[in-house]
């Protein structure tokens, strides 16, 4: 019978956490633990301090920097125009400098508008420099859909990021991931792109007392078996682990979180497959050019002859979001999709 993963049994005295509030007091950890970590992006005071009182910031669009303000002060917590250029051009230089600026992009969706400072400088420096400047930065964005927030406010680019060689890409499917892979990404002397997938902010879960780095470019097992794996990235794990449970154990699976896509854990990936034979690849990204069409030919290219049926794929169809709830639903890679890939990947008919 499958058991849940090692990974979320956290070593240390725990306590249950929502996804944003492990976001946030890991962020207020780390500024506690040095004085070099910085916080900018548009509305994370929301204006307390511009002549009003520091107490009452508004903490970002989702109040993931809520109190940080009043805790550490304007010269750490740092509202800044509405420009993004402007945010992640600024904070690139404040990494070279040496503080480590923690980004608030809001929704992924806006990333265009900073496209250039991410893919030309960011990504780029430390290499140009013949490794003389380190790039400590990490911007984190909200991604995804299921929100009812239409097209230019749902998407999930990841693909995106981690196809730029100089950016290192974390995904965090649940509260104890976010406060370790964030902890770990901002003690990282390269830029992270840290996306945080909007439907997980009241997701509960545990998460240690005292902050653990969990280390970038390792996946997580969320679910023990032997029979498929189900590689998933973001918060496509949990409706992966609803599908597994709906087969009432008919199914031995094997359910990953992979976590880091950049760097990309693929050894470990590649030794569940070896074993279970077959895989299913769970993301939320469209289809074409994404992660799971890299990890079907990174594994196909590996595991040629040794798997027992051909990779399958669940993504969100080829369009953009739809801003009808109906539509919606039936875009994304939900459990009745991800049970469909499953039965045909095992062989077997379709209920």
């Amino acid at each position: 019978m499958s058991t849940r993963a090692d990974y979320l049994a956290l070593r240390g005295e725990t306590v249950e956490s929502t996804f944003l509030d492990a976001i946030r007091n890991t962020l207020a950890a780390a500024m506690r633990h040095d004085p070099t970590v910085v916080v900018v992006g548009e509305d994370i005071a929301g204006g307390a301090g511009q002549g009003q009182p520091l107490e009452g910031s508004m903490g970002g669009t989702f109040g993931a920097t809520k109190g940080l303000l009043e805790e550490f002060g304007p010269l750490r917590v740092r509202d800044t125009p509405i420009s993004e250029a402007a945010v992640v051009g600024a904070a690139v230089g404040a990494a070279i400098a040496g503080l480590r600026p923690v980004v608030d992009l809001m929704w992924a969706s806006f990333a265009p508008y900073c496209f250039d400072q991410i893919l030309n400088q960011a990504a780029k420096l430390r290499y140009m420099s013949g490794g003389q400047a380190s790039i400590p930065l990490v911007i984190r964005m909200a991604a995804g859909a299921g929100l009812r927030a239409a097209a230019q406010h749902s998407d999930t680019l990841y693909p995106i990021f981690t196809h730029i060689p100089g950016l290192k890409v974390v995904v965090p499917a649940t509260p104890a991931e976010a406060q370790g892979l964030l902890l770990a990404s901002i003690a990282d002397d390269n830029p992270v792109v840290f996306i945080e997938h909007m439907d997980l902010y009241r997701q509960r879960g545990p998460v240690l007392v005292e902050p653990v780095a969990m280390p970038l470019g390792q996946l997580g097992i969320a679910r023990r078996g032997n029979d498929i794996t189900i590689a998933c990235v973001g918060q496509t794990l949990h409706p992966a682990l609803a599908s597994i449970d709906g087969f009432e154990g008919r199914v031995d699976a094997e359910v990953i979180s992979l976590r880091s896509l950049q760097p990309l854990d693929l050894n470990s990936l590649l030794t569940s497959v070896r074993r279970t034979g077959r895989l299913v690849v769970v993301e939320e990204s469209p289809p074409r050019c994404s992660v799971s069409a890299d990890i079907a030919a990174s594994v196909g290219q590996a595991l040629f002859g040794q798997i027992c049926a051909p990779i399958a794929r669940v993504n969100s169809l080829a369009s953009p979001v739809p801003f009808s709830p109906v539509l919606e639903d039936a875009h994304l890679p939900n459990a009745s999709r991800i049970t469909t890939a499953i039965e045909a990947t095992m062989g077997w008919t379709s209920r």
